[in-house]
């Protein structure tokens, strides 16, 4: 493995810094101040889709995507370092469309979506025109066992239809959301991992309603939300169905294998942000005659931040390396294991960075209290810590077998 970056990523990596430093970084405060002003009340801010559309014209759009056409053909371990960068800034990633829902989504179109299913959705997703949710989780189960999944997607005829109810559907709130993949059971007698279909739902169809947006820590993340949603008897055609009935798992594991390895890069950036903070605090302020990071065990604090992120660092690229080379077949306990690892080192920064800050890290003055909230979100999100560990056990004991 040689994780030297290659000539053309090395080129996308400092135009999406620079992006990122000069553009996006100096108009956060402003951003998030409006949006707190508008609670309730969610639009998307025009500054937006102003950087969107600076972005696109640079050429920095939809890298997260390997194959072309539909982006520019970055493999995941040369995509993984620009998603460090749009790790550092909760907005970056939908000003470049490497958001996630929609990237997920994106990626189970192209490659499992039919010829009517792109045409229809895949144009206005890769413009970044529309935006998109996925109804996997549901309240009345334990869903980090998938096949707990209680909502149905039954065939009758020409039709499928839905019932059921879902939540933390995320990207559910955006006012641009017009398409959401909905996960349900399809054949309850199949073999445990045949059960199950995925569905494009437009938004707008009968018996769709977003019953309330969730939040997190008393947060809605507005304007893309996490939403309960229900289901009830909504019947669409067959061809809705994503590669045919029964096919759900399957498209599951493409789908959030790549997905994992974008948020543990982004979770990178982010604790790098929150270390930054850390240490610019504690050089600035003083206490008891000392600058603050000379008290206590901070500089400890510090060299064991540096060491958590450098190793997280080089178990994402080798999980990226992995997925490029062997597919996710052969990367599933690398995945599982930077998705234990990531969200772990960024909660744990960011709450050092929260004690040395005092007061103010609790406020919202600095964007402490929203790493940290992401990082405990992430634990859960994509499947808790303790799956991913029993998964990464199962592989383990398995060469002993």
């Amino acid at each position: 493995m040689d994780f030297s970056l290659s000539e053309r990523c090395q080129d996308y990596l400092t135009r999406v810094s620079d992006f990122i430093e000069q553009e996006i970084v100096p108009i956060e405060a402003d951003y998030f101040a409006q949006i707190q002003q508008q609670a309730g009340n969610c639009h998307v801010l025009p500054i937006i889709e102003t950087l969107k559309a600076k972005a696109k014209a640079q050429g920095l759009w939809n890298l997260f995507m390997p194959v072309e056409p539909y982006g520019v053909g970055l493999t995941n371990e040369e995509y993984a370092p620009l998603a460090e960068q749009m790790g550092r800034s909760f907005i970056a990633p939908e000003i470049f469309n490497c958001n996630a829902p929609d990237t997920g989504n994106m990626e189970v179109l192209i490659h499992y979506g039919s010829a009517e299913q792109k045409a229809q959705w895949l144009p206005k997703l890769l413009s970044g025109e529309i935006r998109s949710a996925f109804c996997m989780t549901e309240p009345d189960v334990a869903s980090s066992d998938a096949t707990n999944m209680a909502a149905t997607a039954i065939v009758e005829g020409d039709e499928v239809v839905l019932n059921g109810r879902k939540w933390w559907s995320t990207g559910i709130g955006h006012p641009q959301c017009e398409m959401i993949i909905f996960m349900g059971l399809s054949y309850p007698d199949a073999p445990k991992h045949q059960q199950h279909s995925m569905v494009i739902v437009p938004k707008n169809a009968p018996g769709v309603k977003v019953e309330r947006l969730l939040p997190v820590f008393g947060e809605l993340h507005e304007p893309y939300g996490h939403g309960e949603v229900s289901f009830t008897n909504v019947r669409l055609p067959k061809s809705a169905i994503i590669a045919g009935a029964g096919r759900g798992f399957e498209i599951a594991q493409g789908r959030l294998g790549p997905g994992r390895i974008h948020h543990a890069m982004r979770t990178i950036g982010a604790a790098e942000r929150a270390l930054e903070l850390l240490i610019t605090r504690g050089l600035s302020r003083s206490a008891f005659g000392k600058p603050l990071i000379e008290l206590g065990g901070n500089k400890d604090i510090i060299a064991n931040a540096r060491m958590a992120i450098e190793q997280a660092r080089l178990l994402t690229m080798k999980a990226a390396w992995t997925i490029d080379t062997q597919g996710i077949k052969g990367a599933m306990s690398a995945v599982s294991q930077i998705k234990v690892v990531a969200p772990n080192i960024l909660q744990t920064i960011a709450d050092q960075a929260i004690q040395i800050h005092g007061g103010a890290g609790l406020s919202d003055d600095f964007p402490l209290t929203m790493l940290f909230a992401a990082a405990r979100m992430l634990r859960l999100a994509d499947g808790p810590d303790e799956v991913h560990r029993a998964l990464i056990a199962k592989l383990e004991l398995k060469k002993y077998a």
